[in-house]
């Protein structure tokens, strides 16, 4: 498909920025030190996010957006720069930022209802047994899994797998949700339909999240800022666009808006045109 060439002024987009704020990646860089040397993954990542956003970060395999993430979540740490989350520097993981992966991360001989509860039972293990059930009766509920408590993972179908993992995450009322590509394995509709669930999640519970997503059109229904990345190594942000588009947001309405397939357009040209891979 051939992008659209927009101007500057046509997209809003803005500008990474050091402001203090909620949630803050401070001149960030992380070098891998390989057999063949060090290899620069990130270089002078700058973000602001601020308490309820959802930001969805887009890039080339290979640029560093799980790495990104990751130090965020704390599984990692900053070669230079630094996280802070609400003031105080990430240094390890913690309940106040879970993290749901594509590949589901469920524990095949436990039940969903003990993949939920094996979350809340760590993070809160003086909790009386009952009280710790209810929470995770109410999180298999919120995702619409009550029926399937008592499944074990391989009894599950892709979209209900990652249900579980969505509600094990936020059992624990985390302050950061953190998803790494969660919907890429799944089929169309199923996608579709957790990509509704996943915004009805968000707005009943204003957690803020950060999603890596590879689907131009799941990020413009999904976030409020489209993070896009340049390619690695050295990746850093290219540009944040913002999403125009009022909540809550109509799926079908939203694919009969024109300026829908202008943003569609202007992000397809910064992946495949302005940050194209070099095959050669």
């Amino acid at each position: 498909m051939q992008a659209i060439t927009m101007t500057q002024t046509e997209v809003k987009t803005s500008q990474p920025t050091t402001q203090q704020s909620f949630l803050e990646i401070r001149d960030v860089s992380k070098t891998f030190v390989t057999s063949k040397g060090d290899f620069p993954i990130l270089e002078n990542i700058n973000l602001t996010v601020n308490e309820g956003d959802f930001i969805c970060l887009i890039g080339h395999s290979g640029c560093g957006k799980s790495t990104l993430l990751n130090m965020v979540a704390g599984f990692l740490s900053p070669t230079e720069g630094e996280v802070l989350l609400e003031s105080q520097r990430i240094v390890d993981p913690g309940p106040d930022r879970m993290m749901v992966f594509q590949n589901y991360a469920l524990l095949p001989w436990k039940s969903a209802s003990d993949n939920v509860y094996l979350a809340v039972d760590a993070v809160s293990p003086k909790k009386p047994k009952a009280e710790k059930l209810q929470i995770v009766h109410d999180a298999l509920a919120m995702v619409g899994l009550t029926e399937a408590a008592n499944k074990r993972p391989a009894q599950l179908s892709g979209g209900m797998k990652q249900r579980v993992a969505i509600a094990r995450a936020l059992s624990i009322c985390p302050k950061v949700l953190i998803l790494d590509e969660p919907f890429g394995a799944l089929d169309a509709i199923t996608k579709e339909e957790l990509q509704e669930e996943l915004l009805k999640i968000w707005t009943d519970n204003q957690v803020t999240v950060l999603m890596i997503t590879h689907d131009i059109d799941e990020a413009l229904f999904l976030a409020d800022r489209l993070v896009m990345m340049t390619n690695g190594p050295s990746a850093t942000i290219g540009e944040v666009l913002e999403i125009p588009f009022a909540r809550p947001r109509d799926r079908t309405r939203l694919m009969e808006d024109p300026k829908f397939y202008e943003l569609r357009n202007y992000v397809l040209d910064f992946l495949f045109h302005r940050f194209a891979h070099d095959d050669d």
